[in-house]
């Protein structure tokens, strides 16, 4: 059976429990959490089944990469599916209106914490940058402030933070969190002080101002609940393909590539491991959802953290076709000052995580 056709009859028993969860949405989320950690338990012995029923050997590379592949596939889509539910019913709260109404006619600076901030908790990605772009500079949201949240909002989302916790625990999380949002305050920042709105677009630069208004929308809960299961129809749907291909090039480098083979030039001897995988990651073009089951693969045969997240990073908030599709706002000075000072941010990332992990 395909994930395509597990995921439709996923969305098709969530089109029937439509009147359960608007009778009783409380009951419900509780069921669902109970019903959702029920079946985290059973994906080990249930991956190990699935190997010793076929006819390979499960200590072979092949059991082994088999076994990475039954295991990690429902796991990263299981965490990716209850955070994505959790988050959509969060993101009814901060719609686009409502995020560009909370930064128009701040200050720099605080600013740019706060786009930093809602970059976490907002489901914006590169497909979405011209028009989020252009939206906040009608609504007179600063050129820095607007980078800011422009690279938060990719790279340091629900869905990266979640998987990280699930796969390398609190710490790594918090720690790729803080420095994820470090350097998008401090590139927002730097650019915001460049004083570079010269060099967008003049059809941008010379659309007319908006005022911002929002409206409550008086939501109730089972409405928001609403809002997660199409979150989930929207973005699972869409990044599943993603994730089977980051999860199975995983597991070949899980069983296949020799043990510590990583560390002779991912590793934390090789000073240029960083900057190398910069260069390798942007050209590349995935999410958090699929890169980081490779991540995980290259640790465990011995590459340095800070390498590995250097270059999700780079892959996430410095890929190609984000520039591309930013080349119709913004002009290639301006273009080139964001991967510069990006850049430079996830340098130093990278070297951190290296030194004191």
């Amino acid at each position: 059976m395909s994930f395509r056709t597990v995921f439709t009859a996923m969305t098709t028993l969530t089109s029937h429990t439509t009147s359960w969860h608007a009778r009783q949405p409380i009951a419900f989320l509780i069921l669902a959490v109970v019903a959702w950690f029920a079946l985290y338990q059973t994906l080990d012995p249930v991956a190990e089944a699935l190997v010793s029923s076929l006819p390979v050997d499960r200590s072979s590379h092949l059991g082994g990469a088999l076994q990475f592949f039954f295991y990690d596939t429902p796991k990263v889509l299981m965490l990716l599916t209850g955070v994505v539910f959790v988050m959509g019913m969060i993101n009814s709260y901060f719609t686009p209106e409502r995020t560009r109404a909370m930064l128009a006619g701040r200050t720099e600076g605080v600013a740019n914490v706060m786009a930093a901030s809602l970059g976490i908790v907002t489901p914006f990605c590169s497909c979405s940058a011209v028009p989020l772009f252009i939206g906040f500079v009608q609504a007179g949201v600063p050129l820095g402030v607007t980078f800011s949240f422009l690279i938060s909002a990719p790279m340091v989302n629900e869905v990266a933070l979640t998987l990280l916790f699930g796969m390398f625990g609190w710490k790594v999380a918090l720690l790729y969190m803080s420095l994820g949002l470090s350097v998008a305050i401090v590139a927002g920042w730097i650019i915001g002080r460049l004083k570079m709105d010269a060099y967008l677009e003049g059809w941008v630069r010379d659309m007319p101002r908006m005022a911002v208004q929002f409206e409550e929308t008086g939501m109730t809960l089972a409405d928001r609940i609403q809002g997660g299961f199409a979150s989930v129809r929207e973005i699972v749907g869409k990044v599943w393909p993603y994730i089977l291909v980051g999860i199975a090039v995983g597991a070949g480098i899980h069983s296949y590539v020799p043990e510590d083979y990583m560390a002779s030039f991912m590793g934390r001897e090789a000073w240029w491991s960083v900057p190398l995988a910069v260069i390798i990651g942007v050209p590349l073009y995935s999410n958090a959802a699929g890169v980081i089951p490779i991540v995980q693969a290259l640790l465990a045969k011995g590459a340095a953290l800070g390498t590995v997240l250097a270059f999700m990073m780079s892959v996430i908030a410095l890929s190609l076709p984000e520039m591309i599709i930013l080349r119709k706002v913004l002009k290639i000075r301006l273009i080139a000052t964001f991967i510069g000072v990006v850049a430079t941010g996830i340098l130093l990332v990278g070297y951190v995580f290296n030194a004191v992990l």
